[in-house]
């Protein structure tokens, strides 16, 4: 049976609800899902037909909010959707984000947030009657780009177990990298390189939960050192929305792969981004497009198909 019948799932704030069993199922589901919309597009139109799903983005995004929203569609729902709520919602009139989303629940039969304060999506989740999903809160979590990361890795290395990941850039304020070491804990034989400024460095309740875990992590690793000898490269961009401009400009150039360090790189690994890259990678588009080791926008590509499945797994009947 496609989707089969299973325990109903509620909201998803927080990275550590996507247990291993879940993850799995989800993985699953998205495979049967891409292979659907590649062979017999139009088929899975009729899953969430009727369905409503509501997107307050209170912050700018591109690929959460449309893999989301085409997502939805895919499925044959519809969305109602506010681009910019700080500016274009009732929060523009004081509305506290309580009020917003128990109105907005009333409206829709799930609702994707993302929010510039940590925690906010637990706030709404709270109050909401249908399910909530966090599209991004603050530098707290990203769980959904999380699962489409572990997706990625396991669609691209062929396993989720048992190899060494390099993490570099912006590890303070980087929600993603948060949210996927979360899931990495949760893993075996998984060895973490962390490359970042030391301003920018992962927290330190984050990684020693990390290590009470059995995750193998190594702090202010060799940049260069770490791009041959990783599986996986995690790039991320240095958030100038978030930092000081005096520490953006001493930082935004440190760890940058190019060509020359991309021939650094094993032809078997992969390097991810969570997306949109800047400064720190400076690759033309025909090596992008044509060298398997550039994963990201695969990666950006995978969001649409694991965020169907949720969808599916969060509103079915």
């Amino acid at each position: 049976m496609f989707f089969t019948k299973r325990p109903k799932l509620e909201s998803i704030v927080d990275a550590n609800q996507l247990n291993p069993e879940l993850l799995s199922r989800l993985f699953s589901d998205a495979d049967k899902i891409r292979r659907t919309e590649a062979h017999r597009p139009g088929k899975n139109r009729k899953l969430l037909k009727g369905k409503v799903m509501a997107t307050l983005f209170y912050e700018p995004s591109t690929r959460t909010r449309f893999s989301f929203e085409s997502a939805m569609l895919k499925l044959g729902g519809s969305v109602i959707s506010s681009e910019n709520a700080g500016e274009f919602s009732s929060a523009a009139k004081g509305e506290k984000l309580e009020d917003t989303i128990r109105v907005v629940s009333s409206y829709a039969d799930c609702i994707i947030i993302r929010h510039r304060e940590d925690g906010a999506a637990a706030v709404a989740a709270a109050v909401s009657n249908v399910p909530v999903i966090n599209g991004g809160d603050g530098k707290s979590q990203h769980p959904t780009q999380a699962m489409l990361d572990m997706y990625t890795i396991k669609t691209e290395l062929g396993r989720l177990d048992n190899f060494r990941i390099t993490m570099v850039g912006d590890l303070a304020y980087g929600r993603t990298v948060k949210s996927l070491a979360l899931l990495l804990a949760q893993r075996k034989g998984i060895e973490l390189l962390l490359v970042a400024p030391d301003s920018l460095r992962m927290d330190r309740g984050t990684v020693s939960y990390l290590r009470s875990k059995s995750v193998k992590v190594t702090e202010d690793a060799d940049f260069e050192g770490a791009l041959k000898k990783s599986d996986i490269i995690y790039m991320t961009r240095l958030q100038k929305e978030r930092m000081a401009k005096d520490e953006y400009d001493a930082s935004k150039s440190l760890y940058i792969i190019d060509e020359g360090r991309l021939s650094l790189v094993s032809p078997s690994a992969r390097i991810m981004h969570p997306l949109p890259h800047v400064e720190e990678i400076d690759l033309p588009i025909s090596v992008e497009k044509e060298d398997k080791r550039v994963a990201y926008f695969r990666q950006a590509e995978n969001g649409l198909y694991v965020r169907m499945a949720l969808l599916i797994e969060l509103l079915r009947k």
